[in-house]
């Protein structure tokens, strides 16, 4: 089955975190080498299932992010299939020295997790809000680096993350985010998603700014604007290929990141637009910011990362393109 974009853009009845859960234990039932580690997060992950489940497989290694790592570059080294998780900073910045050289420069086979990114860390605020995360792990070669859009898109990419070998960063929103795609939709690590199509601009988004730019498209078609909307949840390596089409059939783009706009989703954009095409390319995202504390709602307006944004945005390509 293809991709099918839900009909109407709800709220899931389940959460990311849950989807994860379900779906690493499923994985572990036929797959002996696939081990879970975590820096005492367990609850706040859903992962006490599959501790469980599999309690010889289950690591709580404490707040000793940058040992977990370690542990899990070793276990790789021995054949296993290591999981880590904590908060999006902890998982990049506070052990950024282990992931490149015990994990990618290593070449060993580690899949790290890193929750609650950008403004869904919430109520946990400044210290726990990676806005840089991405940019990081951006820069480490041979990491691939994806953020599930929803608990559909879990599923269906988590095999493609267990059976190809190397270095990956799961971007992932802890709880309930809004149901984009239908059930049994079929996704490819590396190629982007079009999540709706159209002619005037390309809205270009990961995560849960793909819901905003959803929205943004049917605001733009109430003004006779047609949007197209990529959901570009493998920010690397870069669909290039849907890029460039984007480029050539709508002659404007505006990425929308729930990030900072330096070394996320928008230069990753920009790098390809810039070698291959001269068209106008606007950016939706966090601009020179630390994170603070608030509800998420609010968090999306204080950044500027909401439907509304994008359609100013959208509106600025378009002009400058013509």
């Amino acid at each position: 089955m293809a991709v099918i974009v839900a009909k109407e853009i709800v709220k899931d009845t389940k959460e990311m975190r849950g989807a994860l859960s379900e779906a690493l234990i499923a994985r572990a039932k036929d797959n002996k080498n696939l081990v879970y580690l975590d820096a005492d997060l367990s609850s706040s992950m859903s992962m006490k299932n599959f501790a469980k489940a599999y309690p010889d497989r289950y690591l709580n290694v404490g707040i000793a992010e940058a040992n977990m790592v370690g542990i899990a570059a070793g276990l790789s080294a021995t054949g296993k299939i290591p999981f880590t998780h904590t908060f999006g900073p902890f998982a990049t910045r506070r052990c950024y020295d282990q992931i490149f050289l015990s994990c990618a420069y290593g070449k060993n086979n580690v899949k790290v997790i890193g929750s609650d990114p950008g403004v869904t860390a919430a109520f946990n605020g400044g210290t726990h809000m990676p806005f840089e995360d991405v940019a990081l792990m951006r820069a480490i070669p041979g990491c691939t680096v994806v953020e599930p859009t929803d608990t559909t898109m879990i599923g269906g990419i988590i095999d493609q993350i267990i059976d190809t070998d190397g270095l990956f960063y799961i971007r992932l929103k802890r709880k309930t985010a809004v149901k984009v795609y239908e059930e049994g939709s079929t996704f490819t690590i590396g190629k982007a998603v079009t999540a709706r199509e159209g002619s005037d601009v390309t809205l270009i988004a990961c995560g849960i700014m793909v819901e905003e730019a959803l929205k943004a498209a049917s605001l733009l078609e109430a003004e006779g604007i047609s949007a197209r909307v990529l959901d570009m949840f493998t920010i690397k390596p870069i669909d290039r290929e849907a890029v460039l089409k984007a480029a050539d059939e709508t002659g404007a783009i505006v990425t929308c990141e729930n990030h900072n706009v330096i070394g996320g989703l928008y230069s990753a954009v920009a790098d390809v637009i810039v070698s291959e095409r001269l068209i106008p390319v606007e950016r939706v995202g966090v601009e020179e910011s630390f994170g603070e504390v608030g509800p998420e709602d609010y968090l999306r307006k204080r950044f500027g990362l909401t439907a509304e944004h994008i359609v100013e945005k959208a509106k600025k390509a378009i002009v400058r393109k013509k």
